[in-house]
């Protein structure tokens, strides 16, 4: 079995080494061809003057008449219950563009991260490349540390979703919604289109991340050095259609792979356990109500007395929203998602069984495009190896777009 992962791994790695040396190397500014354009024109600029800015900030407080302090979710926000005051959930600034015609990068650090006590710390979200292996950059190779094409919620970006926090049935499956690995990926040029006007037009797009994925990555939490030497496989397929004046999404995928797990002392367990996951997802986009639904399912680690095994795991939400149009005031977004997990969470120390139960009721009102404030009611119950903790609590959010 060892040899068989050493094989596809090696097979992989030869396919993602391989397939960009095919590509024609670009043309240095001494030698561009009769007709190129000149240095200093658009087309003809340095890399580094094709690079572009934008990002956004999240400010939150979330204690308004928070019922229970013990309520909490270490790996959501972590200004929920003890004594939380405002804080900063999240500071990106995305630095992207295009480095020449068939290759682009996209570098985020986040300046909101928490280490142990320590916030606002910078660290790396993403830093990859698209490197484009034709001319209408219908197939590309993303290769270095971005999201892991799992599911919706996880594709989505924090500064379009709705909810203040993603389910734990889907966000249990990678820390931070990331990994560092190599996907193939191909969408049509009239679905790349269709991805793109899902995110720009403000109907709360998960981006492109191809109409179809492949790939590997190392399969550890994110920002930790790998642990084992198999890779997680990892593939998804998505595609979003037009169904008289509405938009469906429909996606399937998931991933497999061996995980090791973190373990305190005194607890034992193998040291890598099965981690398999499949998914499903339902999108109706707000034209102008909207409904969204995904589950998943598989076996992880999780902690069964003194010990972490494999075990079975599920869970899934659903959500409706109504966009409200445009007017005098902004736009106006109310949801309504409830969400339960059930399963170990594996990158806490012994992947303890979590049991989620959750509903978040809230109002987006996006006053300009560069400013957005929401409301959100929570009420959530959370059983950490047996032990319950329920509350409920009013949050808000100020987010500023740049």
């Amino acid at each position: 079995m060892r040899q068989g992962r050493d094989i596809r791994g090696a097979f992989w790695g030869l396919l993602f080494i391989v397939l960009p040396l095919l590509l024609p190397a670009p043309a240095r500014a001494d030698d561009r061809p009769p007709g190129a354009p000149a240095a200093g024109t658009e087309a003809g600029k340095a890399w580094y003057e094709r690079l572009h800015l934008r990002g956004y900030t999240q400010l939150r407080y979330n204690q308004i008449g928070a019922s229970n302090p013990h309520l909490k979710s270490d790996q959501g926000d972590k200004s929920v219950g003890g004594d939380g005051g405002i804080f900063f959930r999240r500071m990106r600034l995305i630095i992207f563009g295009d480095l020449a015609p068939f290759m682009s990068v996209y570098l985020q650090p986040d300046f909101a991260s928490a280490i142990g006590e320590q916030l606002n710390v910078a660290i790396v979200r993403d830093w990859y490349t698209d490197i484009f292996l034709d001319a209408k950059r219908e197939f590309r190779i993303r290769a270095g540390q971005s999201k892991v094409p799992y599911g919706f919620e996880l594709m989505q970006s924090s500064q379009n979703r709705l909810p203040f926090d993603r389910s734990d049935a889907l966000n249990s499956a990678f820390v931070n919604e990331r990994d560092i690995g190599a996907h193939f990926q191909f969408a049509p040029e009239s679905v790349r289109a269709r991805f793109k006007h899902l995110v720009d037009d403000g109907l709360k797009g998960s981006g492109d991340y191809g109409l179809v994925s492949v790939g590997f990555i190392n399969g550890q939490p994110l920002n930790t050095k790998e642990r084992n030497t198999n890779k997680h496989f990892v593939a998804r397929v998505a595609y979003p259609f037009d169904i008289g004046s509405q938009t469906l999404e429909l996606a399937t995928g998931g991933y497999t792979g061996l995980f090791v797990p973190t373990k305190g002392e005194g607890f034992g367990g193998a040291k890598e356990i099965r981690d398999l996951r499949m998914h499903g997802t339902f999108v109706l986009y707000p034209k102008p109500i909207g409904f969204q639904m995904e589950y998943n399912a598989g076996v992880g680690p999780e902690l069964e007395g003194k010990t972490v095994v494999e075990r079975p795991l599920d869970g899934g939400y659903a959500m409706t929203m109504v966009r409200v149009p445009t007017t005098d005031y902004g736009i106006f977004t109310p949801y309504v998602r409830v969400h339960r997990y059930d399963g170990g969470k594996k990158f806490e120390t012994n992947a303890p069984r979590h049991e989620v139960r959750e509903l978040n009721a809230g109002l987006e009102w996006q006053f300009k495009k560069w400013l957005e404030l929401t409301a959100e009611y929570m009420e959530s119950s959370r059983t950490v190896n047996g032990k319950e903790a329920s509350g409920r609590l009013l949050r808000l959010q100020l987010q500023f777009n740049y």
